[in-house]
């Protein structure tokens, strides 16, 4: 049992709170070792935190989607039905900051400083409404 590290190591190292390693025990994610009490994880475990921390910051992955595709079912394909969402969600997400970006770069150059709405490049990227016929 010496390879283990303790709750106190392990949240240092990735800059997590105990109570977050708390919690994610709570919801199964992960299972520490115990020993006269306290809580020590082995290198899987300190690999499954590291997973979990990447997708909650860089995934950008909720616990509940965490919990599918880490939970441990006779059906183990469930998971990329999971991933394969989020996927999705990233991709759409990553669109719409590439048209933020634009935007914002557009009015950059814009000379109309007291009124940005004016600014051609916006402009030519805003699809008005249909006139009303009266």
């Amino acid at each position: 049992m010496d390879d283990l590290a303790s709750i106190r190591r392990v949240a240092d190292h990735f800059d997590l709170p105990i109570s977050t390693l708390h919690y994610w025990e709570r919801r199964g994610l992960i299972t520490p070792h115990r020993r006269f009490g306290h809580r020590y994880y082995n290198a899987d475990q300190i690999y499954r935190i590291a997973l979990i921390r990447l997708w909650r910051t860089t995934g950008q992955m909720s616990l509940n989607e965490i919990v599918a595709v880490l939970a441990e079912r006779a059906d183990t394909s469930g998971w990329r039905d999971t991933v394969t969402t989020r996927i999705a969600a990233i991709e759409t997400q990553m669109t719409q900051l590439d048209t933020a970006r634009s935007y914002l770069r557009d009015l950059l150059s814009c000379p109309h400083d007291d009124a940005l709405e004016h600014c051609e490049g916006f402009r030519a990227q805003i699809a008005l409404p249909a006139k009303d016929h009266q």
